[in-house]
């Protein structure tokens, strides 16, 4: 079976890997077998570079990926980033709301490489142990006021469902707020999801006339996978996520990449 035609995107947390941070090994068969016979994959993620790195290096990524959930693109096979966006000042003040508004909560700011962590609790070291990483524990005043690509509250679930009600409350214009997970609230430049971010990564990298198919289990993969060709959600992922998707299968932890290329062998 060839899918020279094909194209498999999918999310990384909670979909791609398992709830213990692992691609299970038929997983990882089925993605080699996919790319082996013309496939192309990659991943979109609301990781940044270095805590989405070793998810890339352990997969060989061949073309781009979508990180930072949509604010840019980076080229893991030459180190570099292809594309970024970034906040606007403002998003400087916002925080400092959420943060008095919210201190119990984990901050992380990223720009470029770098990942300040201002504030900590058990759920963003939990975070950050995965990967090799090296994060910049500082307070928030020095971190420099330039390039933020996003922003980031961790905390209880309890506590996000009240940063997303006061988020709302606040009805900010110049960015993107995003629930990313049910311990994640993310800030992102205005326009960035998966989605535009995806585009942007066929565009940069010259993939046409690919059959798309997107895979996720989040509310931030919803756009993704509504501009796919086919939109797959695992069976772990949000009502919203499923009823957005033509496809359904299994759960995060028991092989459902392997079920997606599976799938596709059958068409």
């Amino acid at each position: 079976m060839r899918f020279d035609k094909t194209l498999l995107i999918t999310d990384a947390d909670g979909t791609l890997l398992t709830d213990d941070k692992r691609i299970l090994p038929g997983d990882m068969a089925a993605i080699r077998e996919f790319v082996d016979n013309g496939g192309l994959f990659t991943i979109a993620t609301g990781r940044g570079v270095t805590l989405a790195r070793c998810l890339a290096e352990e997969l060989n990524l061949q073309i781009p990926a979508v990180i930072f959930n949509g604010a840019a693109v980076y080229d893991y096979a030459k180190n570099r980033f292809l594309w970024q966006d970034n906040l606007p000042e403002t998003a400087i003040d916002y925080m400092k709301l959420f943060i008095k508004q919210f201190p119990t909560a984990g901050v992380e700011i990223l720009r470029g490489d770098d990942i300040f962590v201002t504030s900590t609790n058990r759920w963003e070291e939990d975070h950050i142990a995965y990967g090799k990483t090296n994060p910049i524990r500082c307070n928030f005043d020095d971190v420099p006021r330039d390039k933020w690509i996003k922003t980031l509250l961790v905390d209880e679930p309890e506590n996000i469902d009240e940063i997303v009600k006061f988020a709302s409350e606040l009805n900010l214009q110049d960015v993107h707020l995003v629930r990313s997970g049910t311990v994640f609230f993310e800030i992102l430049p205005k326009g960035a999801n998966k989605g535009s971010g995806f585009k942007k990564m066929l565009e940069l990298a010259e993939i046409r006339d690919r059959y798309i198919v997107a895979a996720g289990d989040f509310m931030n993969d919803l756009e993704m996978i509504e501009m796919a060709d086919l939109g797959v959600a695992v069976s772990n992922a949000e009502q919203c996520v499923k009823l957005a998707a033509k496809l359904i299968v299994c759960d995060n932890n028991s092989g459902a990449v392997r079920d997606i290329v599976g799938y596709l062998k059958g068409r």
